[in-house]
């Protein structure tokens, strides 16, 4: 079975003959379809066939080759080839729900979640069609849209029940031994009390009051319309969902979205009004005047989001919690082998020296939030198979007495012998004293974990090599292999008992005085990735030592739950203007000076606090008198903050005077406008006699 001898442009003309003649019934497509970029829609197997007869002259026949075959050979020339995506029709009354999909059982409404809606509707029995009336950025077609035209057309039906009648009505039962969800609340919180989770929806009616529900799948408010239709209904209504099969990259995308929509939710009640703000758009940049607070406000609001609103203060946080926040500080050397990863140097256990790619900072936060955002869509059992191969690689490990050849001696499937040497958390080191050429190998645990995970039994390479999605095995097989049946043979003690859901946590990182760095520098091909609307694999790049990687084929992505918070001083004249690329990537945010006086409470003196602030209003106030400064020149409430161990006089001669001198630098009367900021501030300047004697004090 082999695609006849044709070239592209056979294939174009096939079309053209398509176009022209139609194609017959029994060539019709049942799976593929080349989509050309106007749209149009052609059968693969018989464009193949039609583009044979132009090339070869042959009769016209789909005889010979498969429709995988002609997919393939498609796709290879340039071609679009899409999966036909066929619809399916459910219809519910009050007695019977039935689907043109063979498929389909009211057993099993779990099925639900691999199907996408297109459309849904209401029809009476008169024939009359009643379509959702959509609010104000509701989305069209979502699985909640034939719930939401049930509540609809019986609106006034159901606010007539009374609560207990609303907390019993049936909502939902995925399986004949599963329990039925029941309940029609009045809020969220309502509802939160009886079933803690996301899946649910709102719909508002009579001026702000709410019917809230279960809902989750296309399949799963199925329960819940046919009741309303058996309660509130008349004989022939009907509800119409049209649907069809979702795509790989749908599935994708619906999960992630909501990932996403769990954590925005979860903004509600937060301190700090500016978390909220973090959470909804990703990435955001405090800019504004020097000692505005820009640094401490971003790591209050770090606080506040990891503690779930609980407290502000960083301090308080516990040494788990601060992993999920990290700060650096860009300047002009930093560069992306400090910030995503690099080469960096070693000392070989010989002595010699290497290289060893190592991640950098923000690299090492990312994968704990991803690890966390990963395990977080796992099922328990998944958890618990990963956490009992963690486990039994680890008793395996701690065993080996390294350096004991009696201790660490493995065999491969053909024989050789190798020992383990050492082991970190991402690798363990053999050598192999019969490899003339490589002697040395550092294998990944990763790949060992994986397999003990699958419950297999592994006995060749060729197996290992197959698990993995690969054509050709690496060398790293032929010892991870023998690793791992030494691992399973062993007897190992049990994971701690109770292993459970992960929960979803949020990952902050503060990168200070941003506008410092080099941007392209540092980010790299990371611009993409850390795009607000490319959050998930739709932004996985490759990063630029991917061909150095355990598995080169990896993508780098940065997960939902991690969200950015840069502060910039945009008036500081050694640096170039923000990198416009990264600029529309980032929410900014100005901080004018007095924003944040409540930093002065500090001081803890209400004296001290009211002087301070008195002194700064006045000082900003003449600061903005000169024509070519402006807000961004005042003078923010952290730099009063040095009143702890200064005085007054001793904050405005070390720290205030010496900026705004650098501020006001080749201004027309220099001496004049320091003068007014000196009068404005409070500041006498000593005679002479009164400084020998502080001097002598």
């Amino acid at each position: 079975m082999a695609i006849p001898k044709i070239k592209k442009q056979d294939v174009l003309d096939a079309l053209k003959y398509i176009d022209e003649n139609g194609v017959p019934f029994h060539n019709q497509s049942t799976k593929y379809e080349l989509v050309t970029e106007e749209g149009k829609k052609y059968p693969p197997k018989y464009v193949i066939a039609v583009a044979d007869r132009i090339a070869n002259g042959t009769d016209i026949s789909v005889e010979g080759f498969n429709a995988v075959e002609a997919k393939t050979y498609l796709q290879g020339q340039g071609f679009d080839i899409q999966i036909k995506q066929e619809k399916y029709e459910l219809t519910i009354t009050a007695d019977v729900v039935t689907s043109t999909d063979e498929r389909f059982t009211m057993n099993n409404l779990s099925l639900g979640d691999g199907y996408k809606p297109l459309d849904a509707y209401f029809k009476r029995a008169n024939g009359e069609v009643v379509k959702r009336s959509y609010s104000k950025g509701e989305r069209r077609n979502s699985n909640q849209t034939m719930p939401r035209i049930a509540c609809q057309i019986f609106e006034k039906q159901i606010s007539g029940l009374s609560v207990e009648e609303k907390e019993n009505f049936p909502i939902c039962k995925y399986n004949p031994d599963s329990e039925m969800i029941c309940g029609i609340y009045s809020n969220v919180d309502e509802f939160k009390k009886h079933r803690n989770t996301i899946e649910y929806f709102t719909y508002g009616y009579d001026n702000g009051r709410q019917f809230v529900i279960y809902c989750w799948n296309i399949f799963s408010t199925i329960i819940f319309v046919q009741e309303c239709l058996k309660r509130f209904g008349d004989a022939g209504d009907q509800f119409i969902l049209t649907y069809r099969e979702k795509d790989e990259k749908e599935s994708k995308v619906e999960t992630e979205a909501t990932v996403q929509e769990e954590l925005v939710q979860q903004f509600k009640g937060y301190r700090n009004p500016y978390s909220s703000v973090l959470i909804e758009s990703k990435n955001i940049i405090f800019r504004g005047a020097p000692g505005t607070g820009k640094s401490y406000l971003a790591k209050e609001i770090a606080t506040d989001i990891i503690s779930n609103g609980y407290f502000d203060d960083y301090t308080m946080l516990t040494d788990e919690q601060r992993k999920q926040v990290e700060f650096v500080q860009f300047h002009p050397s930093y560069d992306y082998t400090d910030f995503v990863e690099g080469l960096r140097p070693r000392v070989n256990e010989d002595g010699s020296m290497g290289f060893e790619l190592q991640d950098g900072v923000f690299k090492k936060f990312v994968a704990r939030a991803r690890k966390n955002y990963e395990d977080s869509l796992k099922s328990k059992e998944e958890i618990e198979k990963e956490v009992s191969a963690q486990t039994m690689i680890d008793d395996y490990l701690d065993d080996l007495d390294l350096g004991n050849n009696d201790s660490t001696a493995l065999k491969t499937v053909n024989g050789h012998i190798f020992y383990i040497t050492g082991y970190d958390e991402r690798h363990i080191s053999v050598y192999i004293p019969d490899n003339e050429t490589v002697d040395k190998l550092s294998v990944s645990r990763d790949n060992i974990q994986k397999m003990l995970e699958s419950g297999k039994k592994f006995t060749k390479v060729k197996e290992v090599t197959e698990f993995f999605g690969k054509k050709f095995g690496t060398q790293g097989y032929s010892y991870e292999l023998p690793i791992c049946h030494a691992i399973q043979a062993k007897k190992h003690r049990k994971p701690v008992a109770g292993t459970g859901s992960v929960e979803l946590k949020k990952y902050i990182f503060i990168i200070d005085e941003i506008n410092r760095g080099e941007m392209s520098k540092i980010f790299g091909e990371l611009f993409f990735a850390i795009d607000p609307g490319y959050r998930g694999r739709a932004g996985e790049v490759s990063t630029q030592y991917s061909n150095l990687h355990d598995n080169p084929d990896e993508k780098f992505y940065i997960p939902e739950n991690v969200y950015i918070i840069g502060t910039m001083n945009d008036i500081d004249r050694s640096v170039d203007s923000f990198d416009f690329a990264m600029r529309r990537r980032f929410r900014f945010i100005e901080l004018r000076a007095d924003d944040h006086l409540e930093m002065l409470a500090s001081l803890d003196d209400d004296e001290l606090e009211a002087e301070a602030i008195r002194r700064m209003s006045a000082l900003n106030k003449e600061i903005a008198n000169v024509a070519e400064l402006n807000e961004n020149y005042q003078i923010g409430a952290s730099y009063f903050l040095k009143l702890k161990t200064l005085d007054f006089d001793q904050l405005w001669t070390d720290y205030l005077q010496p900026l705004l001198q650098d501020y006001i630098q080749g201004m027309y009367d220099e001496k004049g406008i320091m003068d007014k900021f000196a009068k404005a501030y409070g500041y006498k300047k000593p005679n002479d006699g009164d400084v020998n004697e502080a001097i002598q004090d």
